[in-house]
């Protein structure tokens, strides 16, 4: 049934989440993982010395200010915004256990 979540793990930065998705949604997943960890790190050897959360943040603020500059019309704004979504829920989960 397509409409089941699969478990995958990804790693962001230097931790490992355990995160399940509907399996349609793997390859988005997995390509923005890959691009949060190709920014993260970027900005490590351009800013030396700061935390790995700062990294990240700087990604996320990098990561919504790109998107919003290309995003055209309404149901991709919506199709990203849901993504967003869908990415915080998940960490907030891993962060919780």
């Amino acid at each position: 049934m397509s409409d089941q979540l699969i478990p995958i793990s990804i790693v962001i930065g230097d931790r490992s989440y355990r995160i399940k998705i509907h399996p349609k949604d793997e390859e988005v997943v997995r390509k923005s993982v890959k691009t949060i960890n190709d920014k993260i790190l970027e900005f490590r050897t351009q800013f030396a010395g700061k935390d790995m959360q700062d990294y990240i943040s700087m990604v996320l603020v990098w990561f919504a200010t790109e998107k919003k500059d290309i995003v055209g019309n309404g149901s991709e704004k919506e199709t990203l915004t849901l993504q967003l979504d869908q990415l915080e829920k998940m960490l907030d989960q891993a962060l919780e256990k």
